[in-house]
């Protein structure tokens, strides 16, 4: 079974948890790219928030209603998102970013009521490795690379809204610990460690199956 069939399978199961007149908050990725027809296929009235150019072009030509957070999040909640992952813990820690968008996607995921990360069964790992993705502030650069030491830029655009993305290399035993050191080097926008709090549920697409994990 491939692994694009297990997105699909996971993309799916996440599409029926969305109901008519919900805000939702739509990721970024591989994954989310089989979610928006599977939601856009259901014809429920939704107002969406999209974390990544890609999605929004996307889901607009599906179409599906994107509009501004600022518009739909009212008081600044969402009523669900959907996202995929680069690593699933079995503690519930999840490692986001490898599109260069996880700032914008945590910052969706926590405004959520209900955030769901939906992956196929290779993201699945047994505890969390580096990279961890980064998205550094342009000034200070330099300061802020050797602020972090264990950290290489990545040849790739810059995010969508202009943050410099590089990758935390160095390893690491509690995922904890280094997501409080990263958000507190001054410098780094935001770090791709989402802790198990923030994850409603995880919805793996395994084979023909679907699977649901709930972080303790």
């Amino acid at each position: 079974m491939s692994l694009d069939r297990e997105k699909q399978l996971a993309a799916e199961a996440a599409a029926q948890l969305v109901e008519d007149g919900m805000t939702v908050g739509l990721g970024s990725g591989s994954t989310v790219a089989h979610l928006l027809p599977a939601l856009a296929a259901r014809g429920l009235e939704l107002r969406c928030v999209a974390t990544s150019p890609a999605t929004e072009e996307l889901a607009l030509g599906l179409g599906m209603r994107v509009e501004s957070f600022d518009g739909v999040a009212a008081p600044a909640r969402l009523d669900i998102a959907i996202d995929g992952a680069d690593q699933v813990a079995p503690s519930g820690w999840v490692v986001k970013g490898g599109g260069a968008a996880h700032t914008r996607e945590k910052v969706v995921a926590t405004a959520a009521d209900r955030f769901v990360v939906i992956v196929s069964s290779d993201k699945l790992v047994e505890r969390i490795s580096p990279p961890v993705p980064l998205e550094l502030l342009e000034y200070g650069l330099a300061a802020t690379l050797q602020r972090l030491g264990a950290a290489r830029l990545r040849d790739v655009p810059r995010s969508p809204d202009g943050g410099v993305i590089a990758d935390y290399v160095g390893e690491f035993d509690d995922p904890e610990a280094l997501a409080a050191r990263l958000s507190a080097t001054a410098g780094v926008v935001e770090h791709g460690l989402f802790p198990a709090s923030l994850v409603s549920e995880v919805i793996v697409g395994r084979g023909e199956a679907v699977e649901r994990l709930t972080p303790a």
